[in-house]
């Protein structure tokens, strides 16, 4: 079953490869979607979205993020599947 879920991580997640990190695990894992900075300079947002379990394996992984981060904040929600979703970029 494919789910699609928004992500968005507070603490410091900018600036130390968070993004670049989360695209890497998507790619790996066969995730699709997007990661971007928010302009508040301390969070980062990220959609994801393929089978539930790799999706969930993505979050768990996401959670730990890059060497030099910390996860201070998340929120987690479930969004309805957009079927043409496909690869997984960085965005701005």
């Amino acid at each position: 079953m494919t789910e699609r879920r928004r992500i968005v991580v507070r603490g410091r997640v900018q600036g130390v490869g968070f993004r670049l990190f989360v695209r890497d695990l998507a790619v790996k894992l066969g995730v699709s979607g997007w990661v971007r900075n928010l302009p508040d300079g301390r969070s980062v947002e990220a959609v994801a979205q393929g089978e539930r379990e790799v999706v969930q394996r993505f979050v768990s992984l996401m959670r730990q993020g890059p060497p030099g981060s910390y996860v201070g904040e998340w929120e987690e929600a479930e969004e309805e599947v957009e079927p043409a979703m496909e690869g997984f970029r960085v965005t701005r």
